[in-house]
């Protein structure tokens, strides 16, 4: 009987021993899901910094005349500021970031120098507008995203030039202009849906020949050939539609 009464006793404990455990297991908290940020999905935004475009000015036409060799004038930055708004998709694939954007702003890029070919004259550059059509790559790190793009661009510039001494205008011009862009940045979501970026990029816009019209005459007064590359610096706020993030255990 003694026997008997000691095994019933193991068995009890071992049975207590064994709901404890599978207690402690289904206690045992389970970790919560980590938010992963997705950037797939439509977006629009708004941007502002500045710019700088570098033009020289090589004459090669003074009044129906042409000049040959051409002569150089010159070269100066046209600096100021922009500000303009992008649309824009993306699709993500684990870390990769796929995306194509256009983008358009104001621009007021204004320089000058004085001519080296024309004794008291001074030839002035603005940059009015640009527009930027633009595919990208880039890595993801949750809410972190760095990337590059490439594409055309476009330019509307408006030229001319006045007597240094007096300011009176002799001459002007105009073009729009297309070219490259190339470009890099960096984006931090900020909250479900918002971001910001920092963003670089610089237009290879070319050289193009450029005819300038007397203000007095409307007559043809100059052909210059003009060179102009562009680095503009942006901050960028975006707002994407869509799943701002996905549960991952």
């Amino acid at each position: 009987m003694k026997k008997i009464a000691l095994a019933a006793a193991i068995l009890t404990l071992s049975a207590g021993s064994s709901s404890a455990a599978d207690m402690a297991v289904k206690a045992r908290p389970v970790p919560p899901p980590v938010a992963v940020y997705n950037w797939t999905g439509f977006y629009v935004g708004i941007n502002g910094g500045g710019g700088s475009a570098h033009k020289c000015w090589d004459l090669i036409n003074n009044l129906g005349v042409a000049v040959v060799p051409a002569v150089p004038e010159g070269c100066h930055n046209a600096t100021g500021g922009t500000i303009g708004g992008q649309i824009g998709y993306r699709w993500q694939a684990s870390n990769w970031v796929f995306g194509l954007e256009a983008q358009g702003n104001w621009a007021d890029f204004t320089g000058s120098n004085s001519s080296l070919f024309f004794a008291d004259v001074t030839d002035r550059t603005k940059v009015e507008a640009f527009g930027l059509f633009t595919g990208q790559i880039g890595y993801a790190i949750n809410n972190l995203l760095l990337y590059v793009k490439g594409g055309a661009a476009v330019a509307s510039d408006k030229y001319n030039t006045y007597t240094t001494s007096t300011g009176v205008g002799i001459d002007s011009g105009s073009e729009t202009r297309w070219g490259g862009v190339v470009g890099a940045g960096v984006e931090f979501g900020f909250a479900p849906n918002w971001s910001v970026a920092f963003e670089y990029d610089h237009l290879f816009m070319g050289t193009r020949d450029v005819s300038s019209y007397l203000i007095t005459t409307g007559a043809l007064s100059a052909i210059d050939r003009i060179s102009q590359d562009v680095d503009i610096g942006t901050v960028r706020i975006n707002y994407r539609f869509g799943g701002p993030v996905v549960a991952k255990y």
